[in-house]
């Protein structure tokens, strides 16, 4: 069994990953579409498998690798979380950069 307090910071740190994974895909959309056929496979696989490793990494960290569906319910949870707002996000981001160089 796990401890509450293990499992309250295993559901925060899977939605805060759930979010920075749909962050860096949006990212990696623009380098997929940018480049040639079988790049596009290998750039692809190696951000996926990159991300699944870090996950499960930190995961390591904070609950010994331990891992129940309802960590990935709340991966995915963050994940849509973030792109659903992402728009918003991203012009108020923005916003906030034009107003410091004026």
């Amino acid at each position: 069994m796990m401890e509450i307090d293990v499992q309250l910071k295993s559901l925060i740190f899977s939605f805060i990953y759930g979010m920075f994974f749909s962050f860096l895909l949006n990212i990696n959309y623009k380098f997929i579409y940018n480049s040639k056929g079988i790049y596009k496979i290998i750039i692809n696989s190696l951000f996926v498998l990159n991300n699944v490793l870090l996950y499960f990494i930190f995961l390591k960290k904070i609950n010994n690798g331990i891992v129940h569906f309802y960590f990935i319910l709340v991966l995915i949870v963050g994940f849509t979380f973030f792109n659903i707002n992402y728009k918003y996000l991203y012009n108020r981001l923005r916003f906030k950069i034009d107003l410091k160089r004026h």
